[in-house]
């Protein structure tokens, strides 16, 4: 009795032992393709397709069993890697992974790449190439470092000092610190212009429909400085909440969509309506007829004849008045 029991153990343990080996070592007609860097296997065997049908216990079971074999190859691929001990021997054991294979889709666009300025275009045409100069300079008259740049800059502002050199072949009546004072007004004024511009153009090129073009030299109407405006105020940090207003300027500070908050959904979490939304999407795409809003298109339709109206009624009254104005300028 006493052997038989020996026996009966060695056989339970050696059955053990084979349930183990079972577990690591996995068969698949078809090896698996990995992308170690972003930790995924692609199995390309098919599935027995009797046992997915339907809703079950069994499918339940085998999809558990497949995905405990691909993620038992992947974890024995990820322990061929070379590893180190993080933070000295007694630290956990850490794989390098090498470099993604497969490019993951984003959710989200990528942000557009910012227009160059003019200059930027100017010096890459000519190789020019930025030197990088330091923030502070030393400022012999205050013995002091200070700023490059911006309020109290070394050497101080030349329009504000108490004595002005006349220069060479200069009017010696003319007032200096008035000259001084002109030029930094021109000098800031040509600065905004030239950054005016620059956030003109940006918007154009991300822009889908190529904007109208702008003429900084006096001739915009309303709509356009309103534009140029709005564009400005939101190109700082904090989208014009601390600017300045005009006189006539509402309180609300405008923001970069125009006024309309934009929303994403999460990335995590509802799976439900992501299914719901992707199965919409397919079902527009099936359809013969394409999707139309009916009053989308009414109201566009309706902003355009109202827009032609609008121009008619306009060049009529211009006519007009050239008419009145021809006729009393021939009795004189």
């Amino acid at each position: 009795m006493a052997a038989v029991r020996v026996e009966a153990v060695l056989a339970a343990a050696e059955e053990q032992e084979a349930e183990k080996r079972r577990s690591i070592a996995v068969e698949k007609e078809l090896e698996l393709e990995y992308d170690l860097g972003n930790l995924l296997a692609v199995d390309r065997n098919p599935p027995p397709a009797a046992a997915l049908r339907g809703a079950g216990p069994r499918r339940e079971a085998l999809l558990r069993a497949l995905a405990r074999d691909n993620t038992q190859l992947l974890v024995s691929r990820l322990w061929e890697l070379p590893a180190e001990r993080a933070g000295g021997a007694g630290g956990p054991l850490v794989a390098q992974l090498p470099e993604p294979a497969f490019r993951l889709p984003r959710e989200k666009p990528p942000p557009k790449p910012r227009p160059p300025t003019r200059w930027e275009q100017f010096a890459r045409l000519k190789g020019i190439r930025r030197k990088k100069k330091t923030s502070l300079v030393w400022d012999e008259q205050a013995k002091e470092w200070r700023r490059r740049w911006g309020y109290r800059r070394a050497g101080g502002d030349p329009s504000r000092a108490w004595l002005a050199e006349v220069p060479a072949g200069a009017d010696p009546e003319e007032d200096q610190f008035a000259r001084l004072r002109r030029e930094k007004r021109e000098r800031v004024a040509r600065n905004e212009l030239n950054r005016l511009r620059n956030l003109a153009r940006a918007h154009r090129a991300g822009s889908a429909v190529p904007a109208a073009p702008l003429h900084p030299t006096g001739h915009q109407d309303r709509d356009e400085l309103r534009r140029v405006a709005r564009v400005a105020r939101v190109s700082t940090a904090s989208l014009g909440r601390f600017q300045p207003r005009l006189p006539k300027e509402s309180a609300e500070p405008p923001s970069r969509s125009g006024g309309k908050k934009r929303r994403f959904e999460p990335l995590l979490g509802n799976l439900a309506a992501e299914r719901s939304r992707q199965l919409e999407m397919l079902r527009d795409m099936g359809k013969k007829k394409p999707v139309l809003d009916i009053t989308r298109a009414v109201n566009k339709q309706m902003r355009q004849e109202e827009a032609e109206a609008a121009a008619a009624n306009k060049g009529k009254k211009q006519s007009k008045r050239g008419k009145r104005g021809r006729r009393q300028q021939r009795p004189g």
